[in-house]
C-alpha cells in the first residue's frame, strides 16, 4: 500500500478525527493544507472508492436524522495502520533530508511559550 498518493494520505488524515461526508472531507483538506489542495467532487469520489476498495475506509451507518443522499465515511482499523505507517515512512524521509542538511531540523517550542 505504501507509499500512498498525497491525496489519499490527506483524506485518511482528515478521517482520522472521525467520520465525515464528502463535502466535509473537501473542506477539511482545504483547511489542513491552508488552501493549497482543493478537491473537486469527481476526484474525491474516485479517491474514496479507491480507498474503500483497499479496505482503508468504509461507509458509516446512516443516522435516522441524516439526509439520505449524504454518506459519511470513516477509517477502518487497516486504514489507521496504513496512515500511521505512511506517516512514519515520511518522517524517516524528513530525517534523511535533515541529516543531509537539505532541511533544518524542527525544534519544538516548549509548551506555554510563543
Amino acid at each position: 500500500m505504501l507509499p500512498l498518493k498525497p491525496v489519499d494520505f490527506l483524506v485518511l488524515l482528515v478521517l482520522e478525527r472521525g467520520e465525515r461526508h464528502g463535502y466535509g472531507i473537501v473542506q477539511d483538506v482545504e483547511v489542513e493544507t491552508e488552501g493549497s489542495v482543493r478537491l473537486v467532487p469527481g476526484n474525491l469520489y474516485a479517491v474514496l472508492h479507491r480507498l474503500m476498495e483497499a479496505g482503508l475506509l468504509e461507509a458509516a451507518p446512516r443516522r435516522p436524522e441524516e439526509d439520505e443522499r449524504r454518506r459519511n465515511y470513516r477509517l477502518t482499523g487497516r486504514g489507521r495502520q496504513v496512515l500511521a505507517a505512511e506517516a512514519e515512512r515520511m518522517r524517516e524521509l524528513v530525517r534523511l533530508a535533515e541529516s543531509r542538511r537539505i532541511l533544518k531540523p524542527v525544534v519544538d517550542e516548549p509548551v506555554g511559550t510563543g
